[in-house]
């Protein structure tokens, strides 16, 4: 889920950024810091916005930079486990798929995507149901539900897990075909 976060901070403007607007030098150094970073509190940090600086700072001995208090937002996306999401498969292996979800892609492993043996066919690129003969390939809409969330050390990176063995969970098209399934049931039995 994409969120706003609001960050209270201090920021170094170096001597070479002195005589520029104050407001542009703290966003450079900002942006420096937080954009595209991975961390456990903020997700991960698409981008910076709002920046609002103090203009009385400090020098510090034997540094000629000057420190001023910051605040600023920033979008960032932040994985919830059993958040319900929807991306598209931008890779296909013969141990499952990548989702692209948010800025990050998501592995959604072959043992989470049906209810059904598959099997990988690397000449087309897709993953098959033995039985159903339903497949996922490269380019596909799917939906599915995180499972797993890990945030690095060290603050670039992540991994995410996302299962679709769950009713109204998988790939976009068959969503609708049990739909319509389900609704021809229906149907049937109302008659």
């Amino acid at each position: 889920m994409f969120r706003t976060v609001t960050v209270e901070d201090i920021v170094r403007i170096p001597p070479q950024s002195f005589g520029h607007p104050i407001d542009k030098a703290a966003k450079e150094q900002i942006k420096l810091k937080y954009e595209n970073v991975v961390d456990e509190e903020l997700g991960y940090v698409i981008l910076v916005v709002d920046v609002d600086v103090d203009p009385v700072g400090k020098i510090l001995p034997g540094d000629g930079s000057t420190y001023h208090k910051v605040n600023f937002k920033l979008l960032s996306f932040y994985p919830e486990m059993h958040e319900v999401v929807e991306g598209e498969v931008v890779e296909v292996t013969d141990f499952g798929a990548f989702v692209r979800i948010g800025p990050e892609d998501a592995l959604l492993h072959v043992s989470q995507i049906m209810d059904d043996y598959i099997s990988f066919d690397e000449k087309h690129g897709v993953l098959v149901g033995k039985e159903s003969q339903r497949k996922l390939g490269k380019g596909d809409r799917v939906r599915g539900r995180i499972i797993a969330v890990s945030f690095p050390r060290g603050g670039t990176g992540g991994k995410i897990g996302v299962t679709m063995r769950q009713p109204f969970l998988g790939k976009l098209d068959w969503i609708e075909t049990d739909i319509k399934k389900t609704k021809a049931v229906h149907e049937e039995k109302a008659a």
